[in-house]
């Protein structure tokens, strides 16, 4: 197959604006409310939500404005992932690591890649879908067992992930990959590869507890790709973990997250405050209000945690000392934890028929499977191992 012609997108004057920024995620999350139920039910990828998120330019928000792009930061991330989540989790996940992806490249990619890549991810032509797990290994990201070779100027890519998040419907993917020449499983290379570069196989179905329109399949990926798609330097695949992958996985993830548990709490509170709910629920019950004051206190807790820890990760030059990277960990482990926490027990607040039952406006049990894959995604348990050993690194326990 050729490649598709890279038509730049019109360069924006200056970086979107937080009301702009609102307007086009609110688009993005009404055409996802009237798909949700489907997607979930059949487990389809939201192909209707993608296509809004082309055409507002979303998929480009962390595109500089020079490519086309919207120019939008970390934060406008974080904001975007947490609105869109208040609706679908899946929807949001899709977004946020895509926004990951397409950091990585903005910060590592070459001259070159950058320029044939960013303005059409700015025009809303190229959707990014993150190629890190593998069988045996799973999700950790510092080592692989499938390598690249390398020859006449090319990269031969034969990779097999056993999960890809939207990886049927993404135009390009970043891959990782032994380093053609390494000498341990340590030194990984990142690389930029387009599906017309690729033959791709799908292995097996995708029928999850939850999670369900992110359709994250199984693929084989066969292909070569051209020497300068390669993401940053060969082998040091570490310094894009440190400095993009992993604070923006925390980050991106924590923000959907809470956007579900709070989209749930919001539902659960209309409801309550309708004429139906009036009649239905005391709304003196000590026992409800307790329950609905814990919820709050959970979201705002994580709500507090994501904004300090994004602040940290602008304003460090260096992501590296313990004292930060106890803090990212800290803030994925809490935000797994308690937002699971609050649609729990939103659930026992409302009881079985809006909180168990599907078909309730509250959609609790939706988001209550959702929310139960945060603790695995990239497991709480091997977070936790980490910040064991980073805790006697910091032996003053700082925090500024």
């Amino acid at each position: 197959m050729s490649a598709p012609a890279m038509t730049a997108a019109p360069v924006r004057p200056e970086r979107i604006g937080a009301a702009d920024l609102a307007a086009l995620t609110e688009r993005v999350a009404k055409v996802t409310a009237e798909h949700v139920e489907h997607t979930d039910r059949e487990a389809a990828f939201p192909v209707a939500a993608l296509a809004e998120l082309r055409a507002t330019g979303l998929l480009g928000l962390l595109v500089p404005v020079e490519y086309g792009g919207l120019g939008g930061t970390v934060a406008d991330l974080v904001e975007a992932s947490i609105a869109l989540g208040r609706v679908d989790m899946s929807v949001a996940m899709v977004f946020a690591m895509h926004g990951q992806q397409v950091a990585a490249l903005v910060r590592h990619g070459g001259e070159r890649l950058r320029a044939e890549v960013l303005p059409e991810v700015a025009a809303g032509r190229v959707y990014l879908a993150s190629v890190t797990t593998e069988a045996g290994k799973g999700g950790h990201l510092l080592s692989a067992e499938a390598a690249l070779a390398a020859a006449d100027g090319e990269l031969l890519v034969d990779r097999f992930a056993p999960i890809v998040t939207g990886g049927e419907h993404a135009d390009a993917f970043l891959v990782t990959m032994l380093s053609p020449h390494a000498t341990n499983p340590g030194q990984v290379s990142l690389v930029y590869a387009r599906r017309d570069q690729l033959e791709i196989e799908r292995s097996g179905d995708w029928q999850p507890l939850g999670m369900r329109a992110s359709h994250s399949v199984a693929l084989r990926l066969r292909g070569r790709v051209p020497e300068h798609q390669v993401v940053g330097a060969h082998g040091d695949f570490r310094s894009v973990v440190t400095g993009v992958f992993g604070p923006l996985a925390h980050l991106g993830w924590s923000a959907c997250w809470l956007g579900t548990a709070a989209g749930a709490l919001s539902r659960v509170l209309r409801l309550l405050r309708s004429p139906e709910g009036r009649k239905q629920s005391n709304l003196e019950s000590e026992l409800l209000l307790t329950r609905l004051s814990r919820a709050r206190q959970r979201l705002d807790t994580v709500y507090a945690l994501l904004v300090q820890t994004e602040r940290t990760v602008a304003e460090a030059a260096d992501l590296t000392p313990p004292r930060i990277q106890l803090r990212l960990n800290a803030l994925k482990i809490t935000a797994a934890e308690e937002c699971y926490a609050v649609v729990d027990e939103l659930v026992d607040a409302v009881g079985m028929r809006h909180g168990y039952l599907k078909g309730s406006p509250t959609r609790l049990e939706q988001a209550l499977r959702d929310l139960r894959s945060a603790v695995l995604n990239y497991s709480n348990d091997r977070l936790h191992l980490a910040d064991g050993r980073l805790a006697l690194l910091d032996p003053e326990v700082r925090f500024g």
